[in-house]
């Protein structure tokens, strides 16, 4: 009895961490503190130095879970990665993976050598335990204080934390077999890489392709898929690490692979997924702060901060200004891109490798990461917001977006429920607009359902219930989002083939003799491109009407306020015409139309 009482007794100081972290989440947004800190403190104030005096020394435990928190945060950070927004920095973003990482563990092993009395093989572990930016820091914090960043900012940085990570791994694990063995070679080490990253490839890409197969075809019951997907992700890590593959880099391919597929219960998955990270954030810190012992902490102190400083000071800037020099990005771009590499769970974890295999010294890294980790959280996670505005990497906030409701329906994939609530500004209630591709299926007002024709007219604060394919449910948000103020278009720059968006398609089809919906006739041609796009208008955009094609030429407030008008190549003939000739023509064809003749 008294072993069953020391297992519930576990479960019940376990949950209670756990909880105690969640609660100080909240303190911690108040605050402005990196919340990761706040778990990391929570664990050691837990610990055998601290009041709650738990003696914890169980590496392979925290290894264990470590890796599981660090496979799902990655998978995650895959499933949302949209490839389409970061193809245009693929390649700065790979090369800071994996070039940046090797330079900032290079340019601080000497630094670590000196400031640690290492050798060099040691102090260039010490640089590649702390290389490497974790994904799960970055953007907790950059959501956390609410920043907007510049696309091409925000995409390197999504795409380089997510993808340096197994790269990390890999030249952790490398130095640690070098050192144990005592021996290795360059060819030896490539041909580890090569064959570590093409296993991964394959088996993210064959298992993220399967994953979305079983999803689309298997009848799972309603709640079984975001379970599905999670242990899934673990087989494919699994199985990675088993082949002697990079487990790290399948999981998060898989992630890319599976969320830009079109799956059932997309969003319950995502938001499923979300819980898990955070929690298996929190038990991994909370585990990592109970290994830490403050005593043993005093000796290594002084020259972890030194490490910790060049780190962020030399090291890291010199690798991104190197890695990004190819590219066109500005130096505030690249400042800012350098001070956002923080140090997090990622960097901890991998000190707990040398823990694990008993090398000498592994005390020593793992406190020199823990040093590193509050330090870069503390100076670079509170001064994020503050940098991002200073070197204007960071865009106005936007009005946060109407809360979406998702529904998966069974037997088909071609049709999702999506739920808005109404609002007074909207372009759905002021304009009455939705695109040609969603159908209003039910509306609920004071907790009665009702159908569209039932509920007319409909009033804000009603719910809104539509029917839209998966891939476009998302460009349904800005039609429920109050408008922005709109510009009236400069009347000069209005030439002989630009009009309003304000005209209607009535008034287009008489003047150029074009066969117009009838039951569209009463549409602007900004309320066109909103209705027909699968995205919010960009400047550019085309849309074919009968026989000629409307481009929007001006965007003010989210919506098209000039259109060109690209005639047919007879027509383009005629617009060589002059100026004057052109204007006598639609007053004739006005004339023609409105009298009948």
């Amino acid at each position: 009895m008294a072993s069953l009482d020391s297992v519930s007794l576990a479960i019940l100081l376990g949950a209670v961490l756990v909880m105690a972290g969640i609660l100080s989440s909240l303190l911690a947004l108040r605050f402005g503190a990196p919340l990761l800190l706040v778990f990391l403190i929570i664990g050691m104030l837990a610990g055998d130095a601290g009041p709650g005096g738990l003696a914890f020394d169980d590496v392979r435990t925290t290894y264990l879970v470590g890796s599981v928190a660090l496979a799902l945060i990655l998978f995650d950070g895959g499933l949302r990665t949209r490839f389409q927004s970061i193809r245009a920095v693929l390649a700065p973003s790979m090369l800071l993976a994996t070039v940046g990482v090797l330079l900032t563990a290079v340019i601080t092993a000497p630094v670590a050598k000196f400031a640690l009395d290492l050798n060099w093989t040691e102090a260039l572990l010490v640089g590649a335990v702390v290389a490497s930016t974790d994904a799960a820091a970055v953007f907790l914090l950059v959501h956390a204080q609410g920043l907007r960043l510049r696309p091409r900012v925000g995409a390197t940085l999504e795409a380089e934390s997510g993808s340096n990570d197994p790269f990390a791994v890999f030249l952790t694990l490398m130095l640690v077999e070098f050192i144990s063995i005592g021996s290795s070679s360059a060819g030896h080490v490539l041909m580890e890489f090569g064959r570590e990253a093409v296993l991964g490839a394959i088996v993210g890409f064959t298992g993220g392709r399967l994953v979305v197969i079983a999803l689309n075809r298997v009848a799972l019951p309603q709640g079984l898929h975001a379970p599905f997907v999670t242990t899934a992700a673990l087989v494919i890590f699994g199985m990675a690490q088993i082949a002697h593959a990079s487990g790290f880099f399948a999981v998060y391919l898989a992630g890319i692979i599976i969320g830009n597929r079109p799956t059932r219960a997309h969003n319950s998955v995502v938001t499923f997924l979300d819980a898990a990270t955070w929690l298996a954030q929190i038990v991994m810190f909370v585990l990592l702060g109970l290994l830490v012992s403050p005593h043993r902490l005093g000796s290594s102190v002084g020259p972890a901060v030194i490490v910790a400083i060049a780190l962020m000071l030399v090291a890291r800037p010199v690798a991104v200004f190197l890695c990004l020099a190819p590219f066109r990005f500005s130096w505030r771009e690249k400042v800012f891109i350098a001070w956002t590499g923080l140090r997090g769970a990622v960097a901890i974890f991998l000190a707990s490798i040398p823990m694990l295999v008993g090398l000498a010294k592994a005390y020593l890294y793992f406190d020199v990461a823990f040093v590193v980790v509050i330090i870069s959280l503390l100076l670079q996670g509170w001064t994020l917001a503050w940098a991002a505005r200073r070197l204007h990497v960071a865009l106005p906030r936007a009005e946060r977006g109407p809360r979406r409701v998702e529904l998966d329906l069974p037997g088909q994939l071609e049709q999702e429920l999506v739920g808005y609530p109404v609002r007074p500004k909207s372009l759905f209630f002021r304009r009455g607009l939705v695109p040609s591709w969603s159908k209003p299926t039910l509306v609920i007002r004071k907790e009665t359902i009702l159908s569209p024709a039932e509920a007319e007219p409909i009033a804000p604060g009603d719910y809104i219930y539509l029917l839209a394919p998966p891939e476009r449910a998302e460009a349904l948000d800005r039609f429920f989002v109050d408008m922005p103020p709109s510009t009236a278009p400069d009347p000069h720059l209005l030439g002989d083939f630009m009009v309003s968006g304000e005209v209607t398609l009535g008034d287009i089809g008489s003047i150029y003799g074009l066969q117009a919906d009838p039951d569209q006739a009463h549409l602007t041609l900004a309320d066109y491109f909103d209705v027909h796009l699968d995205h919010a208008p960009k400047e550019g955009a085309t849309l074919a009407l009968d026989s000629i094609v409307l481009v929007a030429r001006s965007i003010s407030g989210g919506r098209v306020n000039v259109v060109g008008l690209r005639l047919p190549e007879e027509e383009e003939e005629k617009s060589r015409l002059t100026r004057m000739e052109a204007l006598r023509r639609k007053l004739t064809e006005i004339w023609t139309s409105v009298a009948g003749i």
